[in-house]
């Protein structure tokens, strides 16, 4: 395949799939970290309703992104693993229990109190552990002889507990908006009260990693504020600008699904940025993508699956959304 990029095109693959998992798995983590705010019984039955029939296919996409690095670029996952391998570990035991929590509470109401709370933590520590990883990359990672070569705990500083912290706030944004959007009732109404104060907050938590970041490097300030980058780099911000506006103007006027179409597009634009900083890098200021990838023979034969297999899972996601597109109510979509 002369004269084609197989590595920039795995790039975008795994920034595809990485975005996706945001995206889908975002707002029903969202809703885990919401759960405490609605009132046990009818209300937490609607919220859990309004996501029971995708949340399993939402997780696909983090199997794909984690996989596809793997598969794609070895050495990038053979470096960021071991500097993050505390956060993997949390996020995955949260994931655990969160989907053992899901299907307990309806098969044990004798303890549902305690499923609520295990699918609360889970969804909090999964989000958390996210955020710190995105962080933890950011920061940089301490690499010698393409290896890591940092230690334990090299992922912790106060930039990955601000990232951490904006995850959640991020991730309870898109689950209430996501119940502005499918549920009716109290449980609408608390969730739009929640969007509100969560936009607020995802704002503030934007505002605030994006200017930490351009000083974790000089190579990070280069890439937004130099000329002529910059002309480019400032419709990130003006874009946000316009998003929040309109997220707000929408839930004044009552909206259903526009708040949750903003804030997806929050997420995106701040997706955006984060390739803005990084490109070309896999691990940044260590190790390039072209450097971290597997031999092109490798990557043109996953090319030949992942052009069946890509498609095909957006078929079924697209159709499950679909089929479950109207309104939840306790019992059930009606």
């Amino acid at each position: 395949m002369a004269g084609i990029d197989l590595t920039m095109i795995w790039a975008a693959i795994i920034g595809f799939a990485v975005m996706a998992y945001v995206v889908m798995d975002g707002f029903d983590l969202g809703i885990g970290i919401l759960f405490p705010t609605l009132a046990v019984g009818a209300e937490r039955d609607q919220a859990m309703n309004s996501i029971a029939p995708v949340w399993d296919g939402n997780e696909t996409w983090l199997v794909m992104g984690g996989g596809g690095l793997l598969a794609a670029f070895p050495l990038a996952y053979a470096i960021i693993l071991p500097a993050t391998y505390p956060l993997m570990i949390a996020m995955l035991l949260g994931l655990v229990f969160r989907g053992v929590a899901f299907e307990f509470r309806w098969r044990d109401s004798r303890h549902r109190a305690l499923w609520d709370f295990a699918f609360w933590l889970g969804s909090l520590v999964a989000a958390f552990a996210q955020g710190v990883t995105l962080g933890a990359i950011l920061q940089g990672i301490h690499v010698e002889n393409d290896a890591y070569a940092g230690g334990w705990l090299d992922w912790l500083s106060p930039f990955s507990v601000l990232t951490g912290i904006s995850v959640v706030v991020g991730y309870g944004l898109l689950g209430a908006t996501w119940l502005i959007w499918k549920t009716e009732g109290m449980t609408q109404y608390r969730a739009r009260g929640a969007a509100f104060w969560l936009g607020a907050g995802t704002l503030v938590a934007l505002a605030a990693v994006s200017v930490a970041t351009p000083f974790l490097d000089y190579d990070y300030w280069r890439r937004w504020f130099t000329m002529p980058n910059v002309l480019a780099t400032s419709q990130v911000p003006l874009l946000v600008a316009i998003c929040a506006a309109t997220f707000f103007w929408s839930l004044k006027r009552r909206w259903e699904r526009l708040p949750f179409l903003m804030a997806l597009a929050l997420f995106l634009l701040s997706f955006v940025g984060l390739g803005i900083s990084i490109y070309p890098y896999a691990v940044p200021r260590a190790v390039t993508i072209w450097d971290a990838a597997a031999p092109p023979a490798s990557q043109v034969f996953m090319l030949a699956g992942a052009l069946v297999i890509i498609p095909l899972i957006l078929a079924y996601t697209g159709w499950a959304y679909w089929v479950f597109r109207g309104k939840v109510g306790s019992a059930g979509y009606h």
